[in-house]
């Protein structure tokens, strides 16, 4: 389950309409318009542009884009395969003499296999439409674009080609939000012995970040992100460098905004008036200040403790001062950075990523150039096959598994391995045997055409998963999780026995052996519990502060659930799961919280989930916070507020030890000891802010 969603407010752009890396996010929406005078269609004035077009994730060709003209308008085939899935689409679009949509329909299924059928008209100023949230409507005015929900990379050059022709470069979108672009750069592009001159465009307006795209002229060019990129057919010999680039322009905009939302005060701060909650008694204080120097906790004293001379006062009111938390399944990118840092999560555990990208990002992280909390990074090991994920290391023999282990530890950053899905089980042994010589311990899912057990006897430290452990109890030998079934085959569980011999079995070897289970509560909720037209449970509290585009993915299904018994199979493999957690957790088994959904918001669902298998606030609050820090070996630096610990904390206005949705309402972080307000960084996301920035008062210059 980890690689196509795993930013859960980008859904909408990775799953429907590129194949996103995992160090970077570039979000998108499909895009059409109406034309404002409903006149009738006629003859489309073609551009030259490609007809094919392929798609690659870090070099590698994974799908391809095919655009047909027709008399009035194109159509449109998008497909691509990556770590065994990926979206199917036909689409076909109907154009008015001024080249702006008067039809579109979309076919298909998304990245997890909820159907497509998506549609829209426009006539006489009336305008309809149909996407996996329900039908509306609305009278549009002049200039006004409709958004599709699923569209392939094409829209792209739809609403560039009108967006050039308005006067004030800015379009109203339906149902919400507006569309932007603004240039970026000019290059020249090679094909083979064609040379191109294109420029770099940026869309923004309904969803977190801008898409980077290319147009030559009037003709569609691609799309660039720092681990993806579509490119006419011949010119794939630019992906690299178009790939670094996309990388550059990314980091431009993300340490302008750092410099805007950051505050380095370089002077002691104070914050007065708190009560600090202790992880290590898992209980909330009295009435405290808390008193920082640098990147560390300096003094804990009164509530109306008196501030040094020259020291920034920040004003608590009586709130709650928790330690920073550790999202322990990761695959970090540039917005994740950010908006984690806004959730309170100042420690995240990388579950596999692009290495080199990843390496760049955490150096503009510990300079101070990005926000972003402290990473804790794994070893990211696959099988070459037809399905594999294109992350990490790829290996194609148990030399090569083992050779990509010891290069992990060679490097010196990693504190474990993650195997995938691809690995051949055979493979394992060796694989565990080196790690655990060289000083790594070893997670991952369970590779396909094995079991949970198997891979406990090989010596996995940590599952990764719930669904990877408990598919080993309903499928059939020879199934294939290397492809959509790890996650479909999931609607057996609810005729599975709980109490059966082989359930308890596994459950009990996890157990005796100590190993910990990273079960990704919060991405299953989404999977099962997700439908059409209906608020996904896990973003009720704050669904109304996304960007439009965030917002119909979160009244979207994932899986393709389209009669009474998958909806009832499925609401029951949660139940199912849910029941196998609390077992698990009265077995004594160690959990560690994680979302495979890039945090955030969904960290904090993910926190709020363990309640309903019997953990209390303040015992998730701990476990968050200071037993992550322990686990992962930093708790004598990180997850306790105490004097001499690092300046990893945030402040909210109520008391999350009574309700826990308060850690939802972030007023103040401390990250390494620079000051983050969420209020600030949220508009930049095009997220509405949740509370007030806290008083603060600075010395006299």
């Amino acid at each position: 389950m980890d690689k196509t969603i795993r930013y859960g407010l980008l859904a909408g752009f990775c799953a429907f309409a590129v194949a996103c890396s995992p160090a970077e996010e570039v979000a998108s929406t499909g895009t059409a318009t109406g034309p404002a005078d409903g006149g009738e269609t006629q003859a489309v004035r073609h551009v030259e542009e490609a007809g094919m077009f392929t798609v690659l994730v870090g070099g590698t060709p994974i799908g391809q884009m095919e655009i047909t003209a027709n008399d009035d308008g194109y159509g449109v085939e998008f497909e691509y395969r990556n770590n065994g899935r990926g979206p199917t689409l036909s689409e076909s679009v109907t154009l008015d003499d001024g080249g702006l949509p008067t039809g579109w329909t979309i076919t298909g299924n998304t990245t997890f296999g909820n159907a497509v059928d998506e549609s829209f008209d426009f006539t006489d100023s009336q305008a309809s439409w149909t996407d996996s949230t329900g039908s509306d409507e609305a009278v549009l005015e002049s200039g006004a674009f409709y958004v599709p929900q699923n569209a392939s990379p094409y829209w792209l050059a739809i609403a560039a080609r009108a967006l050039m022709a308005d006067p004030d470069g800015v379009l109203q979108a339906v149902p919400g939000g507006e569309l932007r672009m603004s240039e970026i750069d000019r290059l020249s592009l090679t094909g083979g012995e064609e040379s191109v001159d294109a420029i770099v465009y940026a869309m923004s307006g309904t969803s977190l970040n801008p898409t980077y795209f290319l147009m030559a002229g009037d003709a569609f060019f691609g799309i660039i992100t720092p681990g993806f990129s579509l490119l006419p057919e011949g010119f794939e010999g630019e992906d690299e460098r178009l790939r670094g680039l996309a990388a550059e322009y990314g980091a431009l905009r993300f340490e302008e905004i750092q410099a805007r939302v950051i505050h380095d005060y370089d002077a002691p701060v104070l914050i007065r008036n708190v009560h600090v909650f202790d992880a290590a008694s898992e209980t909330r204080g009295a009435p405290a200040s808390v008193l920082v120097s640098g990147n560390r906790i300096t003094q804990i004293g009164a509530a109306d403790m008196a501030a040094t001379d020259g020291a920034v006062i920040i004003d608590g009111d009586g709130g709650t001062l928790l330690p920073g938390f550790f999202e322990m399944h990761g695959h970090m990118g540039e917005t994740a950075a950010f908006l984690n840092i806004a959730a309170g999560v100042t420690s995240l555990r990388d579950m596999g990523n692009n290495n080199g990208v990843l390496d760049a990002l955490l150096a503009r992280i510990e300079s101070g150039e990005l926000a972003g909390p402290r990473v804790h990074r794994s070893g990211f090991i696959e099988g070459r096959s037809p399905f594999n994920s294109n992350n990490g290391i790829l290996v194609s023999s148990e030399e090569e598994a083992v050779a990509a282990v010891n290069t992990y530890a060679d490097a010196g950053v990693y504190h474990q391995i993650k195997i995938y899905n691809s690995i051949n089980p055979d493979w394992v042994p060796a694989m565990i045997e080196t790690a655990h010589e060289r000083g790594l311990r070893v997670a991952g899912h369970v590779p396909a055409f094995t079991n949970a057990d198997a891979m406990i006897a090989a010596g996995y430290d940590e599952l990764t998963h719930i669904n990877q452990i408990m598919l080993g109890w309903v499928l059939e030998e020879g199934e294939d999780t290397r492809t959509l079934l790890r996650l479909t085959a999931l609607r057996r569980l609810p005729g599975l026995d709980l109490m059966s011999e082989p359930v308890q079995s596994t459950i009990n070897a996890i157990a005796e052996r100590g190993i910990v289970v990273d079960p990704t509560f919060a991405i299953h909720e989404s999977l099962l519990l997700s439908r059409n037209g209906e608020i996904s449970p896990g973003t009720v509290d704050y669904v109304d502060h996304l960007p439009v585009d965030a917002q119909r993915q979160s009244r979207s299904a994932w899986a393709d659930i389209s009669n009474e018994e998958d909806d009832a199979n499925y609401r029951g493999a949660f139940a199912q799961i849910t029941e196998t957690l609390r077992m698990m957790r009265d077995a004594g088994v160690m959990l560690v919280p994680g979302t495979d959904l890039g945090g955030s918001f969904t960290y904090h669902r993910e926190l709020e989930l363990y309640q309903t298998i019997g953990m209390t606030p303040p015992e998730i609050l701990a476990w968050a916070s200071h037993g992550m820090a322990e686990y992962l070996g930093v708790g004598d630096e990180v997850g306790l507020i105490e004097e001499g610990y690092m300046a990893d904390f945030f402040l909210v206005p109520g008391d999350p030890t009574q309700d826990l949705r308060e850690i939802k309402t972030i007023s103040m972080v401390m990250a390494d000891g620079r000051v983050y307000f969420p209020t600030e960084i949220y508009p930049e996301f095009g997220i509405l802010p949740f509370t007030d920035v806290p008083n603060v008062i600075e010395p006299a210059q």
